[in-house]
């Protein structure tokens, strides 16, 4: 790695020295600046709005947690803080620390295991007085929801004894008994072996570690050993854990401890297996499942279990004995627990019994057939079911307990597997959704299908409600109404649970809720909803630019929330969700809105009502981009990022009035120090005349006069971006644009739409003319532009240097090549058939290959191979998920054939874009070291002129440039001799 980054920097500082000098206050950025290179994140503010807490930290290396008295401005830093909260009473800080980057690469060099490892220590911070408190070796810790004084951390594993350690043999401390305070030793007793009595067995595969319950005021712990999972109530009034077996006289067991009194409480112990604690939200009820099943076992029978504290009783609600079980089903170990509102219902998972099969002993492994059987009649193509395997073996179907009635019920079955209850679990209906009749057309018919019914959770009766919805049914947040987006007619739909008919409510505005953008052959979707507000009384959707308040029953009429100002002035508002745990708007609710200008693509923020009457009202807005808004929840205090191309999005704090933000952190002061550039909106017209935006990036101190290299990247549409910071990175897949731009290239960025039928020469009737108006304005040099994209744009370039000569160089990421096998291919990251992309979605066909062959074979750049004169560049890596890169190499190996200048590099185990930063820092060398070869006349390195043989891979990386060709010295003639 070393060995590539000095060449990295090599080809990028030695070539452009010259340049360096004429502008000594600031340098172009270098493929060694990325890891240095910081992020903001993790920004959480205290309930009382006096504190915020975020990290700064590089793409590699130690980074720090930062903590802001936003009172007295007081900023004080954490090394390599992260995972941080603060306590709901704002009086303390909690966060985890990270082991030193170098001291752990230093350890993995030496080929330590994981367990030898420096780990995470846990940091208490007192607020007010700014003591801090550290434990080490901490793996997690929580606190809780809404109570306040206590934290549970969980230990690592205990660092193995030395071997000269003369430590007393003990027995373990029963920790039921044994509370210890912040000040005390953990006392120890010398085990005294029993004549009589045989030792008992030890538990080889124990992994429990210690849990320590502290108050947060006192100091005062207490330690329990063996545990393997807990969790708190809402409240913080009661802990409850699970302990791992030890030994014969130690088994395994569920506690629960109470945080007023410390009182522990054993509520089941002796089985092998205990999963899935969780509390009711009192912190009253405890359920869980467990089995006495081994691991070993074929099939594990698992009971759900529950437990009240009030009288402290454990009873097994469900198990395949019990009434309400359907026959054959199981109680699973993978469904999810989860109380109602109310704490009178128990939601749980089962399954069908697996079938059981003797194990063939007459077989050797490698006597017995491996292979996979496809049938026409299959609902899900084999690839698909592979892939889903193992959510497949884990699935679990909804299922409910009744206290009050003191009854199971199934709700979901294999019919219709999809259950969905309100934001309560406590209304009287459920919905169930299922495709399972719609199945064999997964692959080729999108949106796909789906029936809904709605389940009366006390009859245990179910009504079909909707039939070949292409929507996606939900229930309001108190079930009073089913809801959906239905792409056949465009509009929102309403359906009162209760005897309700199919409501259309948004028909009668008369304007589109669909995406007006939407140029692909498939029915379109919506622009999303807000939400409801409370008591089901109205749903709050989007159009373009402005909310709808929609009553769902339809008798009063659609209300434009915004007043319409949104779409007056071209503005796209949507709502901020503040609160994470909402189920609901408030009647009375202010609702703080994100705009966005459709026109010069300036964000910002404005506030509205639920229920004044009044238009929204502008809080900022700037040439700039405004994200992650965050609001403390007992204060009018925000936090927000807010950044441009040239700014880093840093974060920045306001009060309600949003007139003096001020900023928090500042990640990148580096940024000073480097030639960086300026973005800007073009517009021009395709082939056709449809008007086009577009974004120019030019270097700094850029002079109309001169002529640049030009690398042109796209993908389908992204004007949208024009304030988006372009963080310096090594690429997954993509053109770093502030790189290429600090080293004085221009980038532009089309965007492109799309004819049903044509994608290909789309693409050329969109960038094409964008290109050309560039040149003519004269500070392009038409003699040195290129042409780079992944994915989708990868295929637009591939099609793109059949039809042009335009460009002198082009970098295609993963092109699919031959759209008729591409067509028959399959996704091999999810399994799915690739049809539905042709027919319905991105490649835009709008047909079979039998209805349409020809647009396959026009649209295809491989049948039209020997006409590239553009040197490409492909990457297509092995393991790609998305686009088989059997595509990558049918165009390689055309062009190879054709003796056309073509490289590939192929990132073994990689995907459709890379995840392994080495490789992207590999990537990024190379793609700007082939780009400068071609547009700017640097040399060309040893891969591209020699390649890099498999007997040196890993070793010759073959970055270095070869030497240019000297001219030959002139020779004097005979006149002048």
């Amino acid at each position: 790695m070393k060995k590539l980054l000095y060449l990295a920097v090599l080809c990028s500082v030695g070539f452009y020295q010259a340049n360096a000098q004429q502008q000594t206050a600031k340098k172009p950025l270098t493929h060694d600046v990325y890891d240095s290179w910081k992020g903001v994140d993790g920004e959480k503010l205290s309930n009382n709005g006096k504190y915020v807490l975020f990290t700064v930290n590089p793409q590699e290396g130690d980074g720090e947690l930062l903590m802001r008295d936003l009172v007295t401005n007081k900023l004080t830093s954490f090394a390599r803080g992260t995972k941080a909260a603060f306590t709901n009473d704002s009086r303390y800080a909690v966060f985890q620390i990270k082991p030193e980057y170098q001291k752990v690469r230093q350890l993995k060099l030496k080929k330590k295991k994981a367990d030898d490892l420096p780990k995470d220590s846990l940091a208490i911070v007192m607020l007010e007085s700014m003591n801090v408190v550290k434990m080490p070796r901490v793996k997690s810790y929580q606190l809780p929801k809404e109570g306040n004084n206590w934290i549970a951390y969980h230990l690592e594993k205990e660092l193995p004894a030395k071997k000269d350690s003369k430590k007393a043999v003990t027995t373990p401390t029963n920790e039921v008994n044994a509370p210890t305070a912040n000040t005390e030793a953990k006392k120890e007793e010398t085990a005294k072996p029993a004549v009589a009595k045989k030792a008992p067995k030890k538990n080889k595969k124990y992994n429990g570690t210690e849990l320590v319950l502290r108050n947060l005021q006192t100091g005062q712990e207490k330690r329990f050993d063996r545990v393997m999972d807990y969790t708190f109530s809402e409240k913080g009034n009661m802990l409850y854990f699970v302990k791992d077996e030890l030994d014969s006289l130690h088994k395994a067991g569920v506690y629960a401890v109470s945080t007023s009194d410390l009182k522990v409480m054993p509520i089941d112990t002796g089985k092998v297996s205990y999963k899935s604690i969780t509390p009711d939200k009192a912190g009253e009820q405890l359920a869980y499942v467990a089995t006495n099943d081994t691991l070993e076992a074929e099939i594990r029978y698992f009971a759900l279990h529950h437990w009240t504290k009030k009288d402290n009783r454990k009873t097994i609600l469900a198990d395949t004995a019990r009434a309400g079980m359907p026959k054959a089903w199981m109680v699973s170990e993978h469904g999810r627990l989860n109380f109602s509102e109310d704490g009178k219902r128990l939601f749980f998972g089962t399954f069908p019994r697996p079938t059981r099969y003797e194990k063939d002993t007459t077989q050797l492994e490698e006597e017995k057939v491996s292979l996979d059987i496809w049938t026409y009649k299959d609902p899900l193509i084999q690839p698909m079911q592979l892939k889903n395997k193992d959510r497949d073996l884990k699935q679990s179907f909804l299922a409910m307990y009744d206290f009050k009635g003191k009854r199971m019920q199934q709700l979901a079955t294999l019919e219709i597997p999809d259950v969905y209850l309100d934001a309560y679990g406590q209304g009287d209906v459920a919905l169930g959704v299922s495709d399972e009749k719609y199945k064999m057309t997964i692959g080729y018919d999108t949106p796909t299908r789906k029936d809904a019914y709605l389940i009366d959770l006390k009859k245990g009766t179910r009504k079909q409600v909707l039939n070949e919805t292409r929507g996606y049914p939900r229930l309001s947040p108190k079930g009073n109404y089913v809801y959906w987006y239905e792409p056949t007619d465009s509009s929102w739909h309403a359906m009162a649970t209760k005897n309700g008919k199919n409501l259309n409510l948004t028909k009668r505005i008369g304007l589109p809720f669909y995406d007006e953008s939407n140029d692909m052959p498939v029915l379109p979707g919506s622009y999303d909803l807000a939400g409801w507000v409370e008591n089901d009384s109205y749903l709050l959707v989007y159009d373009k630019y402005d909310i709808w308040k929609l009553d769902p029953t339809n008798k009063k009429a659609p209300v434009n929330l915004t007043d319409k100002y949104g779409r007056q002035n071209k503005l796209s508002f949507r709502y901020e969700q503040l609160d994470e745990d909402e189920k609901f708007i408030p009647e009375n609710a202010t609702l703080y809105l994100s705009a966005f200008n459709n026109k010069d693509k300036s964000g910002g923020y404005y506030r509205d009502y639920v229920s004044k009457d009044a238009q929204p009202e502008k809080l900022v807005m700037s040439p700039n981009s405004y994200v992650r808004l965050r609001k403390a929840k007992n204060d009018n205090r925000f936090t927000f990022r807010k950044g441009s191309f040239q700014e880093f999005p840093d974060l920045y704090t306001a009060t309600t009035a949003f007139d003096k933000p001020t900023q928090l952190s500042n990640a990148n002061p580096q940024m000073k120090d480097y030639l960086w550039g300026t973005v800007e909106l073009v517009n021009w017209k395709s082939t056709d005349g449809t008007p086009l935006e577009g974004l120019l990036y030019k270097p700094e101190n850029f002079d109309p006069k001169k002529k640049y290299p030009m690398i042109a990247y796209f993908y389908e549409r992204s004007s949208d971006e024009l304030h988006a910071h372009k963080t310096p990175a090594p690429s997954a897949s993509t053109v770093n644009i502030s790189y290429f731009v600090s080293n004085g290239y221009l980038v532009f960025v089309p965007d492109i739409v799309y004819k049903n039928g044509y994608p290909g020469e789309s693409a050329m009737d969109c960038i094409i003319p964008g290109v050309q108006k560039l040149v003519m304005q004269g500070f392009v040099d038409e003699k040195n532009m290129a042409l780079q994209g992944q994915s989708w744009g990868g295929y637009q370039i591939a099609y793109m240097v059949t039809k042009t000569k335009l460009f002198k160089a082009a970098m295609a990421g993963a092109p699919v090549s031959n759209m008729t096998s591409a067509y028959g291919g399959i996704r091999w990251g999810t399994g799915l058939s690739r049809q539905f992309q042709y027919e319905k979605t991105q490649s835009r066909i709008g047909g079979t290959l039998w209805e349409k062959p020809m647009q396959f074979i026009e649209n295809s750049p491989l049948f039209y191979a020997d006409r590239v004169e553009t040197p490409l560049l492909i990457m297509h890596n092995d393991q790609d998920g998305a686009v088989p890169w059997y595509q990558g190499i049918e165009y390689f190996m055309a062009l190879r054939r054709l003796n056309k200048p073509v490289w590939m590099l192929v990132y073994n185990g990689e995907d459709h874009n890379l995840m392994q930063r080495k490789n992207r820092k590999d990537l990024s060398v190379r793609m700007s070291q082939f780009f400068d070869y071609y547009l700017k006349g640097a040399p060309m390195p040893t891969w591209m002129k020699k390649g890099v043989p498999t007997i040196l891979k890993g070793k010759d990386y073959g970055f270095e440039l070869e030497p240019q060709p000297q001219p030959e010295p002139e020779v004097a003639s005979e006149v002048n001799q």
